[in-house]
């Protein structure tokens, strides 16, 4: 995903372990989430630290699709 690449290495490795051990293992994902209103209606905010994971859950099949990755002054505006 391009914007997870454009952070620094140790924020991509934080967001990486934070999917992994929080939502895709987890069957409370949406407990960890928000959803978003809107213009982003239908997708969940995760939220870690400064960033914020922006993704489509998919219930029949328990995919989370990961829409955006950023700071959370920017990743609202794509």
């Amino acid at each position: 995903m391009q914007d997870l690449k454009k952070l620094d290495p140790q924020v991509q490795r934080e967001i990486l372990k934070f999917m992994d051990k929080r939502i895709d293992r987890s069957e409370g994902r949406r407990s960890f989430g928000k959803p978003l209103r809107h213009s982003k209606f239908g997708l969940w905010r995760y939220r870690l630290r400064d960033y914020r994971i922006i993704c489509q859950i998919q219930r029949a099949k328990l995919v989370v699709l990961v829409v955006a990755v950023g700071h959370a002054s920017s990743v609202y505006d794509e």
